[in-house]
């Protein structure tokens, strides 16, 4: 019993010690959530791309601000108008629309494909399976950002 109670008290102190040197004084995160910002004098176009092409919904707008999220309400992107008087100079300055790319996961890439042709959306890369296990295909939204809808799949051999 006592050198149960001894090998019990030692992993407690090792752990313990690997506790502490394995961190810092950084601040625990409990929760952490990611919205991306595009900076556009299209607003009006930009959402009624994304409503109508991507079926995204409105979480929030005022005249120079819109929250919009994915269909299931996961995930959240927002348009900011350039410029505008409440903002800081480093939330002023309008998207120039390059080396900007969203990637949206589908269940069935393929219906999405049909559907957007179908609506004679342009595609910018067609539909196609990657070597790295992606079937995708790429639209362009209304401020030049490449949006690639994907399927993950296996690798192929």
């Amino acid at each position: 019993m006592r050198f149960t109670i001894f090998i019990l008290l030692i992993a407690a102190h090792a752990n313990y010690l690997m506790d502490k040197s394995n961190h810092t004084h950084e601040p625990k995160i409990k929760s952490m959530k990611m919205n991306a910002g595009i900076i556009t004098a299209k607003l009006k176009e930009t959402k009624a791309f994304y409503q109508d092409v991507l079926r995204f919904g409105v979480s929030f707008e005022n005249e120079w601000f819109i929250l919009m999220h994915t269909p299931s309400g996961d995930d959240t992107i927002s348009f900011l108008e350039p410029g505008h008087p409440t903002q800081q100079p480093v939330f002023q300055k309008a998207f120039k629309g390059e080396g900007v790319y969203l990637t949206i996961e589908v269940e069935d890439v393929d219906e999405w494909y049909k559907d957007l042709k179908a609506k004679h959306i342009p595609i910018t890369v067609e539909l196609r399976d990657e070597t790295w296990g992606d079937r995708h295909f790429a639209i362009t939204d209304p401020n030049g950002v490449g949006i690639d809808i994907v399927k993950y799949t296996a690798a192929k051999e």
